[in-house]
């Protein structure tokens, strides 16, 4: 009898068993748990204030990796370098590819037209969110199929959440001339731009910050462009942000593409951008 209930117990433990999800970035973290909610366990590689360019995982997040069902990755740098290594330590890892769908823009460098290369910052675009949400949707009742009614419901309340951003955003950027334009250190808001008709301005070029002669052109398109702040990244330097701050009498504000709260950072920026703040 007590063989039986041992079996039992552990034949419902497995049945019941949580998918295990690895993501890149934070974001994708808040786009995996709306979709999989109590279904899924999620693991973060790369921890917030920390460049996704550079990022080296600690030996402790290996764990994670080991017993993976499945790794979201995104298209930023670091999983260039960690996704073979990732896939050796757990073969049986599903690797998906959440920018699957979506048309990836020219990170340009705006004072020398360099193209450095395609910008990995999709998630900076609600339309985009959609997709990615989409494409979560679909690994999860690939790999899960008995609660593909529970992601679908899970997924239907997120798109509603993604279109409220929508427009909200658009609420605070309705006043604003078409190609508006804001400053940036490090260009991350493409999408943002793209799908509300503006324009980010760059302070950093070619990744580095600019020499004074750059400087003093930036400067003096700030000036003409009637720039009201100025965004920068934790993960950067924000010396020469501050130069033209000071210069302008304008803020220098923090904000960073690899927060958690997605919405709440687009509605911020909308708002800065427009004013309201």
């Amino acid at each position: 009898m007590k063989k039986i209930i041992t079996l039992l117990i552990i034949s419902t433990t497995y049945i019941f068993a949580n998918l295990n999800a690895v993501v890149s970035i934070a974001p994708e973290m808040t786009f995996v748990k709306a979709i999989g909610g109590d279904k899924v366990d999620v693991s973060l590689m790369v921890q917030v204030g920390n460049s996704p360019h550079t990022y080296e995982p600690k030996p402790s997040q290996m764990t994670a990796i080991a017993k993976a069902d499945l790794y979201f990755a995104i298209g930023v740098e670091f999983e260039n370098v960690w996704l073979p290594k990732f896939h050796s330590i757990n073969k049986k890892m599903h690797i998906v590819n959440l920018s699957k769908g979506i048309k990836k823009i020219d990170m340009l460098h705006k004072h020398h037209n360099i193209d450095e290369h395609k910008d990995p910052h999709i998630w900076t675009s609600p339309e985009n969110v959609k997709i990615i949400s989409k494409n979560i949707f679909k690994a999860l009742t690939t790999i899960d199929p008995a609660n593909s009614k529970y992601y679908k419901n899970n997924l239907n309340n997120f798109l509603i959440n993604i279109n409220n951003t929508d427009k909200e955003i658009k609420k605070y950027l309705s006043k604003l001339k078409k190609s508006h334009k804001f400053m940036v250190f490090h260009p991350s808001w493409g999408y943002f731009a793209k799908d509300y008709n503006l324009t980010q301005i760059a302070i950093e070029v070619e990744g580095k910050n600019p020499k004074p002669r750059e400087l003093v052109a930036i400067l003096k398109e700030a000036k003409k462009e009637r720039i009201s702040a100025i965004f920068t990244q934790p993960e950067f330097s924000d010396a020469s942000a501050k130069i033209i701050a000071n210069e302008l009498h304008i803020p220098v504000i923090k904000v960073t593409p690899m927060a958690k709260n997605w919405s709440d950072n687009l509605v911020f920026i909308a708002k800065t951008i427009a004013g309201e703040n």
